[in-house]
């Protein structure tokens, strides 16, 4: 046997064993996978995503399923690394799911992406690295804003807005938090932004006063800091203590209820962006998984997360209902050419053909003592 012949009988092997499975188990239940850090140190985010997927997919069932069938949620644990991630793709292709839910940091989502895209598995994820829109992986599916939304977003509110005329950057080394700080630094640029320091940490390493006592010698206005909450609500912290003035502003890896328990009092004051806080979401069905999450948890969720993964899932639902098939070669395309904006919780959206999340509006909120939000800008409607 040639070479050729091998690798096809090899490629119909996969193909009849991940993504022909749909058609041959029409009888048994309709997989959901989740892909997400249930432990570890991104484990509240994690959870609130498995949360919001369980709780909506037992909705679902108690009104009858989808095409008379009932959905099972198939849950990997991928610890927010790449190399966790790559096993929970290959796991989950081998369950038979036809759409993954998650996960939550760009590493994670990019090692599994491709497994993904080979079985031609739908993949929601909140991973915003411009890498995984630029691939050409059909199957992939941002429910989170871009990069290069929230770093516009940034620019514009500093410079235009709060006029901020010295401004610092400060990033981790991974690939989601180097993509945000590069993408800002290149839009403050655009706008005239007066950059005076920019500045890297090891994430978890726990102590940062060195490379922040560097960035207070350049004297700050504001400090925009792109990496994960872990690290954001120390730095925030360790300022304060440090005496620095500067205003610190975190990108939307800060928005978790975490962030306030890390700063402890050095919370409040401290500024996110991201797309709006789930209390301040203005939509009835927002305002309802909200009710529906902290009656079934006994607590809210912990981020806007919860809320764009829920997302995923109820636009793959859609895509099910209204093409009455579990067929990903069917519910890829209706995703990619949605005829009207998908009503979502966090508002009105659709995806282009690459798999990018279009209607993304972007606030910037403060933490208040008690650790819940105020919105700066634009002003709750």
């Amino acid at each position: 046997m040639s070479s050729l012949t091998k690798l096809s009988t090899l490629t119909a092997a996969i193909l009849m064993a991940t993504g022909a499975g749909t058609a041959m188990a029409a009888d048994g239940p309709i997989k959901i996978g989740v892909q997400a850090p249930i432990t570890g140190e991104y484990a509240a985010e994690g959870q609130g995503i498995e949360n919001g997927v369980q709780l909506l997919v037992k909705q679902q069932n108690a009104a009858g399923g989808l095409l008379g069938r009932q959905i099972q949620v198939i849950v990997c644990d991928d610890e927010g690394k790449a190399s966790q991630a790559a096993i929970c793709g290959r796991k989950l292709v081998n369950d038979g799911v036809i759409a993954v839910i998650g996960t939550y940091t760009s590493g994670a989502a990019l090692a599994a992406a491709p497994i993904y895209s080979a079985a031609n598995v739908i993949q929601t994820s909140d991973g915003t690295s411009d890498e995984l829109t630029q691939k050409g992986w059909k199957t992939f599916f941002r429910n989170a804003p871009p990069n290069s939304d929230e770093a516009e977003f940034v620019a514009n509110y500093f410079v235009k807005v709060k006029q901020y005329k010295r401004i610092a950057v400060l990033s981790d080394h991974s690939s989601y938090a180097t993509g945000l700080a590069k993408a800002t630094t290149e839009a403050l640029k655009k706008v005239g932004g007066n950059l005076v320091g920019e500045d890297f940490i090891n994430a978890g390493t726990q102590d940062y006063s060195a490379v922040l006592t560097k960035l207070k010698s350049k004297n700050p206005d504001v400090l925009f800091f792109s990496g994960y909450y872990t690290d954001g609500g120390l730095i925030r912290a360790q300022m304060k203590q440090l005496g620095m003035e500067t205003v610190f502003v975190g990108g939307d890896a800060n928005q978790n209820e975490n962030f306030a328990k890390i700063a402890g009092n050095a919370a409040a004051g401290a500024v996110i962006v991201n797309v709006p806080a789930p209390e301040n979401l203005p939509y009835p069905e927002a305002k309802q998984f909200l009710a529906d999450y902290t009656k079934a948890f006994g607590a809210p969720p912990p981020s806007i997360y919860t809320f764009t993964n829920a997302d995923g899932l109820r636009a793959v639902f859609a895509a099910i209902e209204a093409t009455k098939s579990t067929d990903t070669a069917k519910l890829i395309p209706w995703l990619h050419d949605m005829k009207q904006p998908f009503n979502g919780l966090t508002g009105p959206f659709t995806w282009d053909d690459k798999g990018e999340r279009i209607g993304s509006p972007m606030s910037a909120f403060e933490v208040q003592a008690n650790g819940g939000y105020k919105t700066l800008y634009p002003e709750a409607q």
